[in-house]
């Protein structure tokens, strides 16, 4: 064995060789005794087990030497590590008492330290005395149930978001405040015209199932959630993945998984069919439906029956995955059966399920102008999406953004568009190669992103296919929460001159990350270490400019509900500087300076009597009011007034539009309950309305260019 490998900076040259392509053999790591062994009563006092020890030492390795962003753990890192995690663990800062705090104090600027020697022991601490927290504020909401004072003729105030304010100073201080909050989830109900009775027992049960659930928690979920902490401090970008959430991580960039295609969900201690995918085992049973319990699985034919009842949900979900072509049986009990009633027993053989809903899918809109129709293809990419495991086992017809778009660009070609609309708006990125290809299918070849690496080398990346899959008139719509993979293609077509980005800024993410299982780095940890999300570097558009933090400027821009300063990258602490590197060499195929200034005006022009987009600014102006921490009254007199009031406001708006875009008026039907929310009004909707303002000016301003070109 190489003597490299038995020195002190074992994990150090594991890196390189791995950064390198070079798979290595690993030596074993230790991690330190605990420096914190409180014991917490009410508590179930989780601990971190050996194997997260040897994880948080290796990555603390990793983040100091081999990400782009390089840092130094120290003080200042853990002073940011400690208020994030606090704030994570309780960010209406309701549980944790001012005493706690202070006495976390001593942790503030012992974490890096404790996380380079594999020392969870403070955070774990601190999760355990927030779960006591907890545990004592739902056994107080019960309790209050059977003692307290509901007597909503009182003047008095309910706050709900305490994020600005100081933790309780003691647990009289924090009953107060619950007893409020109970107080106000009864008149909630109340409100909602359930009786005494019924709204306590509501209550007892919303409660209990908090506290089940809290007592389900296990150490991962405590590290995952230590890990977010201490991963965000350094980098927004860079995160750290248990086995369970990296499985969900690389369904999500597959766009496929391999199981019965359902949707689950936990109510009331039971596993719960909330969708069915069509096609998938359970849609082609026949015996599955929305809403079904499952009580038991079994794997094969014979395999005997796991009660799931009160189980964890991906505990649950676990069992039910599986492997392609393998059997599994569910006891199910439908949703009109009591629990008494004998559960029917469905077998199915598990497939490989292709996420339709979450893929790219068209719709073809028209305009009249001038006497012509203009049809438009408009395709939504919910994301930058590849199935690596198909693509590498030679399936050759794996699933990817740039396959699923140009099959959609070919259909709609045959139908004889004349324009056709990328829309990314809430597209948060995914795979940087599907941003390059899906560029090429726009340009004949050439440069698409350069990106910077942790040496500083920068590597232009280009389309070198010369095929072009749509020629033709192009607009990208955008908006805040385009990111990552997305600004890569807007900049991209934007650069070029290919076509008009239309839409908000987008969030400014320029940095490029690495997937790497923990297995890779430590071996020892095999299939449970999880998966590490590097940042590597850093990508900048052809042009040199890089997207982080100020994103793509569309060419034609709309006032967003979402400011910079609270929703985008510039509202990271943590997040990297905008800079700007040498521009690459390439052509563009158009310059549209002076179609879009004409373009522009012709927008604008618009928009001076457009009534939606007056409804657009009163949106931005009702999401601000919104957003202001306002007292609740606990008065059921005041209360009431307020949400009649405010229905009333919501109804007359909605009809106003509606009635602009000549549908049938909302009528008030009736007023049920949103747990959570409080009373709503149910509208008896006469005709669809799935109007999307923006996408309609799009449409307008792409038949305006077409009619300049002429």
């Amino acid at each position: 064995m190489d003597t490299a490998h038995t020195r002190f900076g074992k994990v150090k040259y594991m890196l390189k060789k791995i950064f390198s392509g070079v798979l290595i053999a690993l030596a074993i790591s230790c991690t330190a005794t605990p420096r914190v062994n409180k014991e917490v009563a009410g508590s179930n006092n989780l601990k971190a087990d050996p194997q997260q020890g040897v994880i948080v030492k290796d990555i603390s390795e990793l983040l100091t030497s081999y990400t782009y962003k390089k840092v130094d753990l120290n003080d200042s890192i853990s002073n940011l590590i400690f208020d994030r995690y606090i704030k994570n663990l309780d960010p209406n800062r309701i549980y944790f008492l001012d005493e706690d705090i202070k006495e976390f104090e001593a942790f503030r600027y012992q974490l890096d330290n404790d996380f380079k020697s594999g020392d969870l022991s403070a955070p774990f601490y601190i999760f355990n005395v927030y779960q006591k927290r907890y545990s004592e504020r739902q056994a107080f909401s019960i309790n209050y149930l059977t003692k307290g004072d509901f007597d909503f003729t009182k003047k008095e105030q309910y706050v709900f978001s305490r994020e600005k304010q100081n933790y309780f100073k003691d647990l009289k201080e924090s009953d107060a405040y619950w007893a409020k909050k109970v107080r106000y989830d009864f008149l909630n109900l109340k409100l909602a015209k359930k009786e005494p009775t019924e709204i306590k027992e509501i209550l007892k049960k919303r409660y209990e199932n908090l506290v089940s659930q809290s007592n389900k928690i296990n150490s991962q979920d405590v590290f995952q959630l230590i890990m977010a902490a201490f991963t965000d401090s350094v980098d927004p970008h860079t995160n750290y993945y248990n086995p369970s959430n990296a499985a969900n991580f690389n369904i999500d960039m597959s766009r496929s998984l391999e199981g019965i295609g359902a949707t689950l969900t936990m109510e009331n201690e039971f596993v719960t069919i909330k969708s069915v995918v069509t096609g998938g085992p359970a849609d082609k049973s026949k015996q599955i439906k929305i809403d079904d319990k499952i009580l038991a699985v079994a794997q094969g034919k014979d395999g005997e029956f796991v009660d799931v009842i009160g189980w964890r949900l991906d505990n649950a979900i676990s069992l039910i995955r599986g492997n392609k072509g393998t059997i599994v049986r569910l006891k199910i009990l439908s949703k009109d059966q009591d629990i008494s009633a004998t559960p029917k027993i469905v077998s199915m053989v598990r497939e490989k399920i292709i996420l339709e809903d979450q893929s790219a899918k068209k719709i073809i809109k028209t305009e009249v102008r001038n006497g012509r129709t203009f049809k438009y293809g408009i395709i939504e990419v919910p994301a930058f999406y590849a199935d690596w495991k198909a693509m590498q086992a030679g399936d050759k017809n794996y699933k990817s953004t740039t396959r699923d778009v140009r099959i959609i660009l070919d259909s709609l070609k045959k139908e004889n568009v004349d324009g056709v609309i990328i829309d990314l708006r809430t597209n948060g990125g995914g795979s940087l190669l599907e941003a390059i290809e899906l560029t090429g299918l726009f340009i004949k070849s050439g440069p698409v992103v350069q990106v910077r690496d942790l040496r500083n080398r920068v590597e232009v990346n280009r389309d070198e296919d010369e095929t072009i899959a749509w020629s033709g008139p192009l607009e990208v719509l955008v908006d805040r929460f385009s990111a990552s993979a997305s600004e890569i293609f807007a900049g991209a077509i934007q650069d070029y001159g290919r076509g008009i980005i239309i839409g908000n800024t987008t969030y400014g993410k320029g940095t490029v990350q690495s997937a790497l299982p923990m297995s890779r780095i430590n071996p020892t940890l095999g299939d449970k270490g999880g998966q590490i999300n590097l940042t590597t570097g850093k990508f900048y558009r052809i042009s040199g400019s890089s997207t982080q933090h100020k994103g793509v400027t569309p060419d034609i821009e709309f006032p967003t509900i979402f400011p910079a300063d609270k929703y985008g990258e510039s509202s990271e602490p943590s997040a990297l500087p905008w800079d700007e590197i040498k521009s690459s060499n390439y052509t563009k195929v158009a310059d549209l300076t002076t179609v879009i200034q004409k373009l522009k005006a012709m927008h604008d022009a618009r928009m001076k009597s457009s009534k939606e987009y007056q409804f657009l600014l009163q949106d931005i102006e009702d999401f601000k009011d919104l957003d202001k921490e306002k007292p609740l009254p606990l008065n059921e007199v005041e209360l009431k007034k307020l949400r009649e009031d405010q229905e009333a406001k919501n109804l007359a708006k909605e009809n106003e539009r509606r009635v602009y875009r000549g549908l049938e008026p909302l009528k008030k039907k009736d007023v049920s309950k949103s747990e959570d929310e409080g009373v709503v009004v149910k509208a008896e909707k006469t005709k669809e309305d799935k109007f999307d303002f923006i996408q309609s000016e799009a449409i307008k301003i792409m038949t305006d260019y077409i009619l300049l070109k002429k």
